[in-house]
């Protein structure tokens, strides 16, 4: 592509420790979808299995970008403390470039708990407070991929530091809003949105992005239209085991999803983000970067942890031409 560094991560980092349980019961209400998982109060729990590892969506996706041959670096923020040394020695033995990890002695790095049960996860999500600001000496790169923060980046000039990166340099900007970014509403930052080479969000996120009460009766072709008006070029929006779907504006396409074991579902998002961008980056269309990212997705959900199930480009590439049947149609 032309430049230095083929995609750099700007967002939150952190340690995930991994419980998997196996007494526990889950309550759906059937009016609102909405699940809660119970375990019996005051008792001990039995687990099944503990495990920790380096998560978060800006790691997650350097990490897996580096798998596929990218040379990929990250924009973080850690504490100096023992987590903080795991996240930054991870991160470098995976090939990530270290340069612009922010190391704050007075702060604590980023932890949280993954409860794992019947396939399905419910995190505990600690964010530290960090202040952000984007290393004015940073590498031009083709891609940025601007992602999960705490919610003190709306304090900080961050999302208007992008944008100029971006003039700048001409990387083409991913944005994959993470919690806080969505609870400050992204039609908040127009120019981020303006400058958008693709906007990644599942369908929940898309329906609070667009302010729908809920989704029934909803023609997801409306809702990607919709966010298309917002400025980014390519529109993803992923939808569990119903799939995938993306547009450009003139093709609106659905995929569905590419058959696995499910262990784990932590990481399934930004493994399906880290193959969409990398195919991009290869010079695939978006409807092959779609195949790319499902495969990635199916594989790292195999695996308990988020990154543990990553597919290098070859794998990849092998696990495709085992399914030429396996492409996206017009919605």
């Amino acid at each position: 592509m032309g430049k230095a560094i083929d995609l750099i991560t700007v967002g939150d980092s952190t340690i995930d420790t991994y419980i998997k349980i196996e007494d526990a019961s889950v309550f759906c209400d059937i009016n609102s979808k909405d699940c809660k998982i119970c375990i019996e109060y005051g008792s001990k729990i039995p687990v099944e299995a503990i495990a920790h590892g380096v998560a978060g969506n800006a790691a997650n996706v350097a990490v897996a970008t580096s798998v596929l041959g990218l040379k990929s670096g990250i924009y973080t923020n850690l504490g100096k403390d023992t987590q903080g040394d795991l996240i930054k020695n991870a991160l470098v033995s995976k090939g990530v470039l270290a340069d612009y990890i922010v190391e704050s002695s007075d702060k604590s790095s980023n932890l949280s708990v993954v409860l794992t049960f019947q396939g399905e996860r419910t995190i505990f999500v600690y964010h530290q407070n960090w202040d952000y600001k984007l290393p004015v000496d940073m590498t031009p790169s083709g891609w940025l991929y601007l992602t999960s923060m705490a919610e003190t980046f709306t304090k900080s000039n961050l999302m208007e530091e992008v944008c100029r990166y971006v003039d700048k340099t001409g990387s083409k900007l991913v944005f994959a809003p993470g919690t806080y970014q969505l609870k400050a509403d992204i039609k908040k930052y127009p120019r981020v949105l303006e400058r958008c080479e693709i906007l990644i969000v599942n369908l929940e996120e898309a329906r609070k992005i667009l302010g729908l009460e809920d989704l029934d009766g909803i023609n997801i072709r409306d809702i990607l239209s919709k966010l298309l008006l917002m400025g980014p070029k390519i529109v993803v929006v992923t939808s569990g085991d119903e799939g995938s779907y993306a547009s450009d504006g003139k093709e609106y396409l659905r995929l569905g999803i590419y058959p696995t074991h499910v262990v784990e579902k932590t990481g399934a998002g930004d493994a399906y983000s880290a193959a969409f961008v990398s195919a991009l980056n290869y010079g695939m269309k978006f409807s092959e970067a779609m195949v790319w990212g499902s495969i990635n997705s199916a594989h790292a959900i195999s695996s308990i942890g988020a990154q543990n199930g990553l597919m290098g480009r070859e794998e990849i590439e092998r696990y495709r031409a085992t399914v030429p049947e396996f492409v996206a149609s017009a919605l």
